[in-house]
């Protein structure tokens, strides 16, 4: 197994990596297309539907919005606005599961669920891509998420006691949490240092990590709850070794969009 996600990893990563960053415009957005549209085949199996001709049709119908969706731009502050009151909710649900189930328990909301998931996933990449320094910024909100992973891996093994939602995944703790909070906020100061930030933005820089750990986790935890819910280990296998594009990505489909918001409020 250690061997299978090796070898898949080394084929991925250059391909990830030359799709951020060195694809632009249309070439980017479908490159991201791609990969939420995959999520999106996955997410449909989630839900309930094992038919391949839904699923792929799921697929399809989840490109032809994220088109729509790129040739009309100013719909983008609607769907990130979308985002983040779904994942407000999100976090409710998580912390209320398994009783707030039956809030979502039909495949009409799970696949209305998968949207809200999805397509401000997308938006947020292609709204942060546009910035002058967007490379780098898609670059920190995924450092902060590794960070915050590795961080919250290590001292949960090392710490972990107070379950932080048992019901949804019984081997995280609060003391992962805070442990993965602490390496990322170690990581905003030292970018911080190494730019040279003003007090104030040292500040606003450390309260937008620590909001993107707290809604990664969440991205994290909702991802498992629908497994779980669906008695299901893994969302595909297509990246053998790792299971599925959604979960290789779950945290960051909610910590993307969330951070795309805050770029907004911090724009002169």
């Amino acid at each position: 197994m250690l061997k299978q996600r090796i070898i898949t990893a080394l084929i991925l990563l250059p391909i990830a990596l030359g799709g951020f960053f060195l694809l632009e415009g249309s070439g980017f957005a479908l490159f991201i297309g791609l990969v939420v549209s995959l999520g999106a085949w996955e997410w449909a199996r989630l839900a309930g539907f094992t038919a391949q001709s839904f699923r792929v049709g799921y697929a399809a119908v989840v490109a032809l919005m994220l088109f729509v969706m790129y040739i009309l731009p100013g719909l983008a502050p609607w769907v990130l606005g979308a985002s983040v009151i779904w994942w407000a909710v999100a976090t409710w649900l998580v912390l209320t599961y398994p009783r707030s189930s039956e809030r979502w328990a039909s495949a009409a909301s799970k696949l209305v669920i998968g949207l809200l998931i999805l397509l401000p996933a997308w938006q947020g990449l292609v709204q942060i891509k546009q910035y002058p320094l967007g490379n780098w910024l898609i670059m920190a909100v995924m450092v902060l998420v590794w960070g915050a992973d590795i961080g919250a891996y290590f001292s949960g093994r090392a710490f972990g006691k107070r379950k932080l939602a048992p019901q949804v995944s019984p081997g995280k703790s609060w003391e992962g949490v805070y442990g993965g909070l602490a390496l990322s906020l170690v990581i905003t100061t030292l970018v911080a240092l190494f730019r040279d930030w003003t007090v104030a933005q040292l500040f606003k820089g450390l309260i937008g990590a620590a909001l993107i750990v707290f809604i990664s986790v969440v991205g994290d935890l909702t991802e498992s709850m629908f497994k779980r819910q669906s008695g299901i280990k893994d969302s595909s296998n297509l990246l053998p070794g790792h299971g599925g594009i959604l979960d290789r990505i779950d945290s960051l489909t909610a910590a993307i969009p969330v951070f795309a918001v805050l770029l907004w409020m911090a724009a002169p």
